[in-house]
């Protein structure tokens, strides 16, 4: 028995070095749109290793009597690679800035999300994510949501 799970030790990790879609020392810039005003962002990606991410977005919309700013920051851990994909869970901290109806009004936001990054065969640089998780967000009153958002709107992130 114990010389079946070292065997098994070995190929679950020779198989995950095999299968893993590298992303160590890549920096990716993209898109996003997963905060809790609808403000598509300017997004970073960095991973300094191969297990953790660090995010980042800006978004603006300066329309007339509606505008709104985004800024937010997070880290990701990876906890499964795959050929052409990679499953991570992570936190995301932003801020957030509305004005509408004569009214300003500034707040924050806090995300605890899981996603996962994949990667068409052939475009080995260019990810498509998705994300879901729950959030607390504070603009003229606290509430907590869920997140869950599609390909399209969490992200499309090209790695250099």
């Amino acid at each position: 028995m114990r010389n079946f799970v070292k065997i098994l030790t070995g190929v679950l990790i020779l198989s995950e070095i095999a299968m893993a879609k590298d992303l160590a020392s890549r920096l990716g810039v993209g898109v996003k749109n997963n905060s809790s005003e609808d403000v598509p962002a300017v997004s970073v990606v960095y991973y300094p290793n191969h297990d953790f991410g660090i995010t980042g977005g800006i978004g603006i919309d300066t329309k007339k009597d509606q505008s709104k700013f985004v800024v937010n920051g997070g880290v990701r851990k990876v906890l499964f690679k795959e050929n052409q994909l990679n499953f991570y869970f992570g936190g995301q901290l932003g801020l957030v800035n509305y004005e509408g109806g004569g009214e300003k009004q500034n707040g924050f936001e806090l995300n605890a999300i899981f996603g996962a990054e994949f990667f068409f065969t052939g475009l080995d640089s260019l990810g498509f994510s998705f994300e879901g998780g729950a959030g607390i967000s504070s603009l003229k009153d606290v509430r907590f949501r869920t997140v869950a958002d599609s390909p399209v709107r969490a992200g499309i992130t090209f790695y250099f």
